[in-house]
């Protein structure tokens, strides 16, 4: 099988958990004998392939999915998306018009797939739900002690994701002061002025790493050295960094806007990202938690692999190929 991928022109101008998940996606089908290349827009020749794939459901992407509809090949989207709470900040209409554009739409999770019934009348047969995965090596992490040689963070709590309003850092900065302990933020910046505004706002306690690659040894070991990680982000479907962390036997506390829930089950503990003193809540709830975090781990290595994620969008494609193209030529 030949398959093409492709995703929003600015992607991986600061990539973060989706552009992950294409990458993962197309390293462990490729592991499975399917033929992936990336989308070339100097040679689109997508009559060539058995399957378009589309990453992420942005507003001004529908032309794409025209062209490919126009050639009769069948186009399945990972929307990487969460409308419910938020639906107004997205453009809903082109959004609408991507959903019915392609033959199947592979949500995250039962509950991200619940949110587009709201907005859009597409039958459930038009879904289905590929979960997203680690890499079980991840698991495998080289200690707190290479992050604590590094840095002088002890007890520390721990942020990874792209700084940017999406992901709620200055929420999570005021909700942090007087608790005297570090924030430790590690990621891309999608907006300067956001981060200057978390330091400013977290003078003393709050301290900005950079981006780490995402298989980093030293990031392993921050997830491995914090005391807790947290992302109490507008939403998340669910955060990698969040499996990550929980694969690497962290404390979690999570978003409740997205489909953390159906990941982590009782395992973490959820937050509003709009209640700061919540956030400061769960933080501590967390703190206090002294359960054994290997019932977690497991649940994640048994359930939320990439070749769980791989296995699952392969089988999209085969039944994306049963269907007859609803455009064909």
């Amino acid at each position: 099988m030949k398959v093409l991928f492709n995703t929003y022109s600015t992607a991986f101008f600061c990539p973060g958990g989706g552009e992950v998940q294409l990458l993962k996606t197309r390293e462990h089908l490729r592991k499975l004998g399917v033929e992936v290349d990336l989308f070339n827009p100097w040679d689109p020749a997508v009559e060539q392939y058995d399957v378009v794939h589309m990453f992420s459901a942005r507003g001004g992407s529908w032309p794409f999915h025209d062209a490919v509809r126009q050639r009769g090949v069948p186009l399945v989207l990972s929307p990487i998306l969460w409308l419910k709470g938020g639906g107004g900040e997205f453009p809903i209409h082109d959004i609408f018009h991507l959903f019915h554009r392609s033959d199947l739409v592979l949500p995250n999770s039962v509950a991200e797939l619940e949110t587009f019934d709201y907005f859009y009348d597409l039958p459930r047969s038009r879904y289905q739900v590929v979960y997203n995965g680690i890499d079980p090596s991840l698991a495998d992490g080289p200690g707190p002690e290479l992050f604590c040689r590094k840095y002088p963070y002890r007890n520390f709590l721990l942020c990874v994701g792209n700084v940017e309003p999406r992901k709620n850092q200055l929420e999570l900065v005021r909700a942090c002061q007087g608790l005297e302990r570090d924030l430790v933020l590690i990621g891309g910046v999608r907006e300067d002025s956001y981060l200057a505004e978390c330091l400013a706002a977290g003078a003393g306690f709050v301290h900005y790493l950079g981006r780490f690659e995402p298989e980093s040894d030293v990031l392993k070991s921050a997830y491995q050295a914090c005391a807790v990680h947290v992302l109490a982000s507008r939403f998340e479907t669910p955060g990698l960094a969040s499996l990550e962390a929980a694969a690497l036997g962290a404390r979690i506390v999570s978003t409740d806007e997205g489909c953390a829930r159906e990941y982590f089950g009782d395992w973490a503990q959820y937050v509003r990202p709009d209640d700061r003193a919540g956030i400061r809540a769960g933080i501590e709830r967390a703190l206090a938690d002294r359960r054994d975090g290997a019932a977690l781990r497991q649940r994640i290595l048994d359930r939320f692999t990439w070749r769980h994620t791989a296995e699952q969008t392969l089988a999209a494609y085969e039944e994306a190929i049963r269907r007859k193209p609803r455009c064909a030529r």
